[in-house]
């Protein structure tokens, strides 16, 4: 009863700022001759604060989640990491599911729900993704993308501790997957916690993995890291939203709305400024 009062205020409060956000949003009409333009802009008034945020996001990847994402690499071969990785994305699969019909994409809950029947059930409870070699399309979506789908704004850009790039409406989103996220709740009402936090750590390791060389490139390029990584998650999470019609900058998957996250570690995928 405790984890369901909370999880009802919580789920309240991500509502209030989500309506909130709707009474305030100003869509960009896609016609507009600036809206190319747009795509490439962000709205960032709290820079300073950000950056102080960032610096202190960027270091501890530095000593930290770096490091371990290379031993990581560098102990396990990559059958065992695709196990891990796929047993985690098989995780989230409800919360794919159930953003996709909040969106009205039916197509996208069918692909959801097939991934997961077909991964749980052939896959050996997701250790195997025999959903992509039968051509199933991986339809993952979180609430930010729904809240956009609804016509919300982003809002300010934010640099949120340990997770990274973000803006308000994907800071809202996040609250409502991390309320909404089925392991979680199962962690919550079986005293399971340790499982939950073991999960965001080896997921969060897992996804850096991924990126290693390509944020080492970045930051070694970048006159300006903050601003590059700022852009690009901007462009990221539009392309996601438009579920990736038409050409996409080639970059590190920038997303942080992954309620895989939800024990408060660093996002998916996110080198963590």
């Amino acid at each position: 009863m405790k984890l369901a009062r909370l999880s009802r205020s919580l789920l309240r409060s991500a509502t209030v700022v989500a309506l909130a956000l709707t009474a305030t949003a100003c869509a960009t009409n896609p016609g507009d001759s600036g809206a190319k333009d747009a795509a490439y802009q962000v709205n960032d008034p709290l820079e300073g604060a950000n950056r102080v945020v960032f610096a202190v996001n960027d270091a501890v990847d530095t000593v930290a989640l770096r490091p371990a994402a290379e031993v990581y690499v560098a102990v396990l071969p990559d059958p065992v990491r695709d196990v891990i990785h796929n047993f985690i994305d098989n995780l989230m699969a409800p919360l794919y599911i159930a953003n996709n019909l909040l969106q009205g994409n039916v197509d996208g809950a069918t692909n959801a729900t097939g991934r997961f029947l077909t991964n749980t059930i052939l896959g050996a409870g997701g250790i195997a993704d025999v959903a992509s070699q039968a051509g199933i399309p991986n339809a993952q979506e979180d609430f930010g993308q729904t809240l956009a789908v609804w016509g919300v704004g982003e809002g300010p850009y934010l640099v949120l501790p340990l997770l990274g790039p973000s803006n308000l409406r994907d800071a809202a989103g996040y609250g409502v997957d991390t309320v909404g996220d089925p392991v979680r709740i199962w962690a919550y009402a079986h005293n399971g916690q340790g499982l939950m936090y073991t999960r965001a750590g080896v997921s969060a390791v897992d996804r850096r993995s991924e990126v290693l060389k390509s944020v080492d490139d970045l930051r070694r390029n970048s006159l300006d890291f903050y601003a590059t990584v700022r852009s690009l998650y901007h462009q990221q999470r539009e392309a996601a939203i438009a579920n990736n019609q038409g050409a996409q900058p080639e970059f590190p998957d920038f997303t942080n709305n992954s309620a895989g996250n939800s024990a408060g570690a660093p996002p998916a995928s996110t080198p963590k400024p």
